[in-house]
């Protein structure tokens, strides 16, 4: 394998925490590389505040450790969660250690991290003692370590978590599906498919299913578009359709004519495709969608720049009512609010409504909304969102309410 030798003077700074990603390829493999994503304006003018001055010793967690060496399996938001009581302002780990920038972009396992709170403010550095007082410079000594190539840069959540669900939810219109190719049958009168079988599909007359020049065309499989509802307004934002598996166009669908007692019949064909890959079993009108291209996601937790007021449709799952940490709930807010992949957003626990028989009288009164998580989002629909449960004190359950952390 290939290693990479860096001097001191070369090694990542620290503000790798706060801006590193998780490439997640949607087609199902989930890969963790370092990207040269852009840095917005204004989360580079905020580091750049915060850099002048650090960061109130108000704003660290009680927890956060003088020295601290970033392991393998280390996430970014559990290194912010380490250092700052809300790990969604990663500006301000940034500016903490804006002196530092070497690459912003990467930070690895073996890195040490130290904590200067000197002056009753906070500043993150990668070397220790920080920088000196006298704004002099700082002399080091040329030392080597050797790193692996492959893997190194840390994700923002732990990729095998929302891996799955960048595949295999979708959000569509009513008539997406209807349009879609269906199975039609399975080979040897299969009732039920799975991986490995052999199925047979049709689209419509408008829109055959057809070999296309080009790569293979794979499919995935879904079935049942269940109705999201908005739980204020009863909208219908979107349809939830269920993941079922995917298949392998291996011969597109066709006609074939014969003459019966002088007449033309036309023989419909249909296309032959594989199933290679399988969550639940498959059947007959189950409908199939393109796979979409690979996508490059880069995750940097952070809250939103205008403000947010949603609420929780439901937790993805069959028959899931109640959501536990590190669990999927699909929201009602998408691209149309603003909302972005990253948005970190506060739990409110619906208060319940109740009837209190300890006066003179029977009154019914509503419990106030109490904050129990936090949760990021993390695949965007037009008017839904996908978003991951990151923390929680008590249990979330659809209609509980979403604001700003």
């Amino acid at each position: 394998m290939k290693k990479l030798r860096l001097t001191d003077r070369q090694r990542p700074s620290f503000l790798a925490t706060l801006t590193a990603l998780a490439v997640i390829g949607s087609c199902g493999a989930t890969t963790a590389w370092a990207q040269n994503y852009p840095i917005t304006p204004q989360q580079r003018a905020t580091a750049q505040q915060t850099a002048q001055a650090g960061v109130p010793l108000s704003e660290l967690s009680p927890k956060a450790p003088d020295e601290y060496t970033v392991k393998s399996g280390d996430t970014l938001w559990a290194i912010s969660r380490l250092y700052l009581l809300r790990p969604w302002r990663w500006p301000e780990l940034w500016g903490m250690n804006i002196n530092e920038i070497a690459n912003p972009h990467r930070i690895y396992p073996g890195q040490v991290l130290y904590l200067d709170k000197s002056g009753g403010r906070a500043r993150l550095t990668t070397r220790r003692g920080g920088v000196s007082g006298d704004g002099g410079t700082i002399k080091l000594s040329p030392r080597t370590r050797f790193d692996s190539l492959a893997g190194m840069a840390l994700p923002t959540l732990n990729p095998s978590i929302i891996e799955p669900f960048l595949s295999e939810p979708i959000v569509v219109d009513a008539g997406t599906l209807d349009a879609a190719p269906r199975i039609v049958a399975g080979n040897d009168s299969r009732v039920l498919l799975s991986r490995g079988d052999r199925a047979y599909a049709r689209g419509t007359a408008e829109a055959p299913l057809v070999e296309v020049p080009g790569p293979v065309q794979n499919f995935r499989i879904f079935r049942n578009a269940t109705p999201l509802k908005d739980p204020g307004t009863g909208e219908i934002l979107g349809y939830e359709a269920q993941y079922l598996g995917k298949a392998r166009l291996q011969r597109g669908e066709s006609t074939t004519v014969e003459t019966v007692e002088d007449k033309d019949v036309i023989t419909v064909v249909p296309a032959s495709i594989d199933i290679i890959a399988s969550r639940e079993e498959m059947r007959a009108g189950d409908r199939l969608l393109p796979e979409p291209p690979r996508q490059l996601l880069s995750y940097v937790p952070r809250a939103p720049s205008t403000q947010v007021e949603g609420r929780i449709i439901s937790v993805y799952g069959n028959a899931v009512q109640f959501a536990a940490q590190n669990q999927v709930v699909a929201i009602n807010k998408g691209t149309r609010d603003g909302v972005d992949n990253g948005h970190v957003l506060a739990i409110l626990k619906n208060g319940e409504t109740i009837l209190d028989r300890t006066g003179a009288r029977k009154e019914t009164i509503k419990l106030p909304n109490e904050r129990i998580g936090l949760l990021m989002v993390f695949r965007t629909f037009e008017k839904v969102s996908y978003a991951l449960v990151l923390e929680i004190n008590d249990t979330p359950r659809a209609g509980d309410f979403l604001v700003n952390p």
